[in-house]
């Protein structure tokens, strides 16, 4: 198989994720995954997939190993760092989803969704004020609601220590 038809087998798995056909999907990716285990690109979708069908657990190693070297184009890199965070949260592996989703923060520093899974894994792990540190942040820094801005700066002011009072 080229790598041509690999990348056009990727491209028709990825249609059918985004069509609602999951399933049929994973029978592709995981076909393609037989066939071609180094490549980080399917590795990635593979982890998508599974995700898209409640089967977390079974995604894990597909991120891992689409994370585990170069090649992820930016923003797959970023959605992978995402996947895995969220998922390893999701199975209550809370310590790795911080790790995971604090390398994402670092790499992908204005990416919102990376903070707000991040501050979602913080308050497992019983962070509680740097999740909603980073939660008072963004909602600061992204919200376009008028009133959320007239308050920026006394939102921004508090989020560095919600303990303290005048």
């Amino acid at each position: 198989m080229s790598a041509q038809s690999k990348d056009e087998l990727l491209a028709e798995a990825v249609r059918l994720r985004e069509e609602g056909h999951p399933e049929q999907a994973r029978e592709r990716l995981l076909a393609l995954t037989a066939t071609f285990p180094d490549a980080v690109d399917v590795a990635y979708q593979t982890a998508w997939v599974h995700d898209v069908l409640g089967l977390e657990a079974e995604a894990v190693p597909y991120y891992e190993r689409c994370l585990q070297g170069g090649g992820l184009c930016e923003e797959d890199r970023r959605g992978a760092l995402l996947g895995l965070g969220s998922t390893y949260r999701v199975l209550g592996r809370f310590g790795q989803a911080v790790e995971t989703l604090r390398l994402g923060v670092a790499e992908f520093p204005d990416d919102g969704a990376l903070r707000t899974f991040l501050s979602m894994a913080l308050f497992n792990t019983g962070e509680h004020h740097e999740a909603m540190r980073i939660l008072l942040n963004l909602v600061a820094a992204t919200s376009d609601s008028p009133h959320v801005q007239r308050y920026r700066p006394a939102i921004e002011y508090y989020a560095t220590d919600l303990t303290r009072i005048m």
